[in-house]
């Protein structure tokens, strides 16, 4: 019998609806890490988290990692000072790897783990954080710009948002429109773009060596 093949980033950006999302990333969970993240160098993460902190002076409170995963995020964001990090994702399998992480002291790295669908209504009430993040949720697959939504409902005035979008993703479903009506609308402030690699200088996965992330940075007003 022919060994299974380890799944990779082509099966995620062939994900079409949050159904497929809940199977693919329960089959993953617990081989994310390491057949992902560090096999192939996926790096994404750790420079969203990065833009991210250096805001942190204007970050006092909670912050929410929207699509959490395995919890990479979130263990980048407690070694950068943040105390409290609440997460959602829609996949159990990968809640139970993100409640798995802990601090250097032996602290788990989140609060709380909320089992969510990014495109229905957040289990969470308004103005709650007061910061907002996400690095690969807005990467591929179904969810378009409509569900920042709910991000901007859940943080609180002030809060200081990073969302990474997959560059091509980011134009196909046009983020950018929607981001300009918000600024219009008065809900964010005018967004920084920062433009990264998704995968380091050294990785092995050469077919998506030169992916790129889009960095939103902004705040709620």
């Amino acid at each position: 019998m022919s060994k299974k093949r380890p799944l990779n980033v082509d099966d995620a950006y062939a994900l079409k609806t949050p159904a497929d999302s809940v199977r693919l990333y329960g089959k993953w969970a617990d081989t994310y890490d390491s057949e992902f993240v560090e096999s192939e160098g996926y790096v994404v993460h750790l420079r969203v988290a990065e833009v991210f902190l250096r805001q942190r002076s204007l970050i006092n409170g909670a912050v929410l990692d929207v699509g959490c995963g395995t919890g990479i995020v979130g263990v980048s964001l407690r070694e950068g000072g943040i105390e409290v990090v609440d997460g959602v994702d829609i996949s159990t399998q990968m809640l139970v790897e993100a409640g798995n992480k802990k601090t250097r002291n032996d602290v788990p790295v989140y609060r709380r783990l909320i089992i969510a669908d990014l495109t229905k209504r957040l289990d969470i009430p308004d103005k709650q954080y007061a910061g907002v993040i996400s690095a690969g949720t807005f990467t591929h697959g179904h969810l378009g710009p409509d569900s920042l939504d709910e991000l901007w409902r859940v943080a609180a005035p002030g809060a200081v948002c990073a969302i990474g979008v997959r560059d091509t993703h980011y134009s196909s479903m046009n983020f950018g429109e929607k981001l300009s009506v918000d600024v219009a609308n008065g809900t964010i402030t005018k967004p920084e773009i920062a433009e990264v690699d998704m995968y380091s200088a050294q990785t092995l996965n050469l077919a998506h060596a030169n992916d790129k992330a889009l960095i939103i940075v902004c705040q709620i007003v």
